[in-house]
């Protein structure tokens, strides 16, 4: 059974606007994000970024805008079978998020952002153009079920130790489709007998199912932020309600952790933000 990380109750929203005006993590939720391997704090993104960023979102979504992925690219569960079939221009992202509108790059300088990747990296931080520099876009009918995995499996980095962070525009929760993850993944190296030849862990082997049961679903309202390690496992259903699920979604290392020559991951440029 999955459990649930809450959306707050009216006693956590009270919580919320100091969050929100602190610039840099607690102790003890960098603890919890070593331990677990992600982190959420409630409430971080402000009103005017939200509303810009929720505006280019459905301007580019309308007009198919920019660099596009569709649900049928990568043949997922659910996912129409070809791009000319019924629900095949369903978009799953819209790559290259900051090239979209200054507000994002605007965003990756604030200090209550900035400063908490820089307590979870260090004081260099580098977003790399490459990787989840995008907005998720999970429709509905035509999205598709995301399986268990690791994002490292398709990065090539120096070291594995990225993290993400997930900006919930609208409501996410298990009817349309959140993210869930497997808490303390990031802290061992995988096993890859317990995973598929696309690097999914498998859920028929029987010496995965304790693992799986520690599944958490990650429940967001507007404002939201998620942190995330990129070892992290997390997956995510379909879509199952009638309105579009959005977030944004971004990439960070640290300077000294490199990208591999000759790799996907170094033939982007990357943004030096501290």
């Amino acid at each position: 059974m999955t459990n649930s990380v809450s959306t707050g109750t009216a006693e956590q929203t009270a919580a919320v606007s100091s969050t929100a005006a602190i610039d840099h993590f607690t102790d003890q939720e960098v603890h919890s994000f070593r331990k677990d391997g992600f982190l959420i704090q409630r409430g971080l993104m402000p009103p005017e970024y939200l509303s810009q960023m929720k505006a280019i979102t459905d301007r580019d979504l309308a007009g198919h805008l920019g660099d596009v992925e569709y649900e049928a690219d990568l043949h997922y569960p659910g996912a129409p079978k070809s791009l000319d079939s019924e629900g095949g221009k369903t978009i799953r992202r819209l790559r290259q998020a900051v090239s979209r509108d200054p507000v994002f790059l605007k965003l990756l300088k604030e200090p209550f952002l900035l400063q908490r990747l820089q307590q979870l990296l260090g004081p260099h931080v580098v977003m790399p153009l490459a990787h989840h520099n995008c907005i998720m876009t999970k429709q509905p009918r035509y999205s598709s079920d995301t399986g268990w995995h690791q994002d490292t499996r398709y990065w090539a980095f120096q070291s594995g130790d990225l993290v993400n962070i997930w900006i919930a525009l609208g409501p996410e929760n298990r009817h349309n489709g959140c993210l869930q993850v497997l808490p303390g993944t990031h802290l061992a190296v995988a096993d890859r007998s317990r995973l598929d030849e696309a690097q999914f862990l498998r859920t028929d082997l029987p010496e995965n199912q304790p693992l799986l049961q520690t599944a958490q679903a990650v429940e967001l309202v507007p404002g939201d932020v998620l942190f995330f390690h990129a070892r992290c496992f997390h997956a995510a259903t379909r879509n199952f309600s009638t309105q579009t699920k959005q977030s944004v979604v971004f990439t960070f290392r640290s300077a000294e952790n490199l990208p591999v020559a000759g790799t996907r991951s170094a033939q982007w440029p990357e943004l030096l933000l501290s």
